[in-house]
């Protein structure tokens, strides 16, 4: 059953209007200075009661949200605006998206005469198109907006390797377990009777199922296989854990072998309960799922996932609507709102030059932080992996976009070059930004 939090209050003590702006015909949008300096806040409407669904500090976009049709919306603001000094405000996190659609067998196409129904524009989306032709190594691509595809790029149904999002998908699958007592978070490896290869050290036994999932254990033993940051670890037995964050691939081939440990389930089979079949993937193909590694360095396994890039728009689809999926909770809101909440925070991240960078880390899932999460990345999140691989949320816009490089073709897609997609995907939605998160 889905639980929300209560909701809390918080006064507004002047309303001057500054400006207001229609976008669309579901969306207003309005800029407040509020007492003790300018700020903005965005409402959603329903049934004419006003209730903050995000909170920000100044510079944010200040949206109301209402069903209602365009020539209501004025009203709406007007009434807003008109309300006395001292008016409370019920304060709710945002849910989930109120207008998304859920794809069945097949995803809804936004046609190309229909798109500027969503707000995008087709020949704008026409460069987003030939830039990934010809100058990124994109083998498929899906941009899913309120859970309708309005773009999508290459063979969309190939099965391939995922890479590292193959963490953010467990992370999705430890939820259940957690909330019904089989794992225990805060079980150290000494209380499991974890071990590796040569040992591990007095202070790393001390390390917990919850450090495992948010790179924080202190345990820098080899891992099976690389693509991580260990090489750039501090000494082993230098770091308490939980005080250190560093991108590991022992912790995460750790936590997906105390996942199977907890549970007796094998990983797969478990995606494909909790994803696969209730998500009613396209082209799942368990026999396709493999773990990897070598098991001299390491005894725990990477656990790699081959999905088509429609069925990562999915697992974006569900994570946009907080676990959510046509009226069924899949992954409880709690646990879905948790993973992609920053538990070590961009100034925190190490190797230190990822400080210069504009993710924070969650569970397993990136997290967009600092002052350059703004505007559309502000609550944004992604699963990434190897030579091209992301599963990117923008809840600010209700949009989903899945990214595939396929690596039997020798292909890698830069991150300058996924960069330079999503500017040209926001322009084609007319999102203006003075400086880019990765422009700093």
């Amino acid at each position: 059953m889905r639980r929300d939090p209560a909701p809390a209050t918080m006064t507004i003590r002047s309303l001057p209007i500054e400006s207001v702006r229609a976008s669309n015909a579901t969306t207003a949008a309005l800029a407040l200075p509020f007492s003790g300096g300018a700020a903005t806040r965005s409402f959603s409407v329903s049934s004419i009661q006003p209730v903050i669904s995000s909170f920000r500090a100044p510079g944010a976009t200040f949206t109301v949200r209402t069903a209602m049709r365009r020539f209501l919306a004025p009203f709406v603001v007007a009434w807003v605006l008109m309300a006395p000094a001292g008016l409370l405000f019920a304060l709710e996190p945002r849910t989930d998206c109120p207008t998304c659609v859920f794809p069945g067998e097949e995803w809804e196409i936004v046609p190309r005469d229909g798109l500027a129904g969503f707000g995008w524009e087709a020949d704008a989306l026409g460069l987003v198109r030939d830039f990934v032709r010809d100058s990124a190594n994109s083998t498929g691509i899906v941009v899913a907006d309120r859970g309708r595809i309005v773009f999508q790029y290459g063979d969309i149904e190939e099965l391939s390797y995922l890479a590292s999002v193959r963490k953010s998908i467990l992370a999705m699958l430890y939820g259940y377990w957690v909330e019904n007592g089989t794992i225990d978070l805060n079980a150290t490896m000494a209380d499991l009777g974890v071990d590796d290869i040569g040992g591990l050290l007095p202070v790393e036994l001390g390390a917990t199922v919850d450090h495992l999932v948010t790179a924080r254990s202190g345990v820098y033993h080899p891992a099976s296989n690389g693509g991580d940051n260990l090489s750039e670890a501090p000494p082993r037995g230098s770091q308490e854990p939980g005080t250190y964050m560093l991108y590991s691939n022992w912790d995460f081939n750790a936590a997906g072998a105390v996942f199977e440990q907890l549970t007796g389930r094998d990983l797969y089979d478990e995606a494909q309960a909790q994803l696969a079949i209730p998500l009613r993937f396209q082209d799942w193909d368990r026999s396709m799922h493999r773990k990897s590694g070598n098991l001299s360095i390491s005894r725990n396994p990477a656990y790699h996932f081959w999905l088509s890039t429609r069925d990562m728009a999915r697992i974006g689809h569900l994570m946009l609507n907080e676990g959510s999926w046509d009226g069924e909770q899949i992954i409880s809101r709690e646990w879905a709102r948790r993973i992609v909440s920053v538990v070590t925070p961009l100034e925190e991240m190490n190797p230190e030059r990822r400080r210069d960078g504009y993710f924070g880390y969650g569970y397993m899932w990136w997290v967009w932080d600092g002052p350059r999460a703004a505007g559309p990345f502000e609550g944004a999140y992604t699963g990434r992996g190897a030579v091209g691989q992301w599963i990117t949320v923008f809840p600010a816009l209700d949009l989903v976009v899945a990214h595939k490089t396929n690596s039997v073709y020798g292909r890698t897609t830069s991150w300058e070059s996924w960069e330079r997609a999503l500017e040209l995907l926001f322009a084609a939605k007319g999102i203006e930004m003075e400086e880019w998160p990765w422009s700093g």
